[in-house]
């Protein structure tokens, strides 16, 4: 199966191509495919996973994507309307929330399934450039309470609780020393809690972060998880 054609798209509205896609994520309850559609558009886009069929696609706040230019992102501005590129993440939550990450407008987006508007969080507002909210993956115990979100821009990683998307603290800065990063750009976790992170650009690795358990936050800035033996 293929879905869409190269260099194909008509823009955000368009149901057949895609262009410059970020990442997927299939539903395993419905067999659905969402598309963070990504580089070049500026939507979320939803495919039947077995067959390629187009579903359903939105912008920011379930808005029909436009492609206007927006000119540069300003944190003084009124909030943008539209996503801006890239739209760099599409995760779907165990209890059915779909987190956006619309990179450079420094937010979260949350929706339902259908594409209806939940609620938002701003990332470090200030963050001009290539934007805070790169990359987000879940905690692993059944509830997700929290999300790690990687901001390649800031150079840490964000643990926010999820149910009201407020920070809770931060780990990393910027370096390529081990447990620093070097623009890190998406973040895995496994069935152990571990969290995983890729930097791109000149960054160029893989780290691993063992979960070690629950412990009081003492501080908000954690700064570098410098290995230990």
């Amino acid at each position: 199966m293929q879905i869409g054609k190269p260099f194909g798209s008509k823009g955000s509205n368009d149901v057949e191509n895609l262009k410059g896609p970020a990442k997927i994520f299939v539903d395993p309850k419905t067999n659905e495919l969402y598309v963070a559609d990504g580089y070049g558009n500026k939507r979320v886009i939803v495919f039947d996973a077995d067959t390629g069929k187009y579903k359903r696609h939105w912008g920011a706040y379930g808005h029909k994507p436009d492609d206007t230019d927006p000119g540069n992102y300003n944190p003084d501005a009124p909030i943008d309307q539209q996503f801006r590129s890239p739209v760099h993440c599409a995760q779907l939550s165990n209890d059915n929330l779909l987190y956006v990450c619309d990179r450079v407008n420094d937010r979260i987006q949350v929706f339902k399934p259908d594409g209806t508007f939940v609620k938002e969080q701003i990332i470090e507002k200030r963050t001009l450039g290539d934007g805070s909210v790169w990359d987000i993956a879940f905690s692993k115990d059944p509830e997700q309470k929290f999300i790690y979100l990687a901001d390649g821009a800031n150079e840490k990683i964000h643990i926010l609780l999820r149910d009201t998307l407020q920070e809770v603290t931060n780990f990393g800065d910027g370096g390529r020393q081990p447990g620093a990063f070097y623009a890190v750009h998406s973040i895995a976790t496994d069935s152990k809690g571990n969290i995983y992170t890729t930097e791109t650009y000149r960054g160029q690795r893989l780290q691993k972060f063992v979960y070690k358990g629950m412990g009081p936050v003492t501080k908000m800035d954690q700064g570098v998880l410098w290995p230990k033996k």
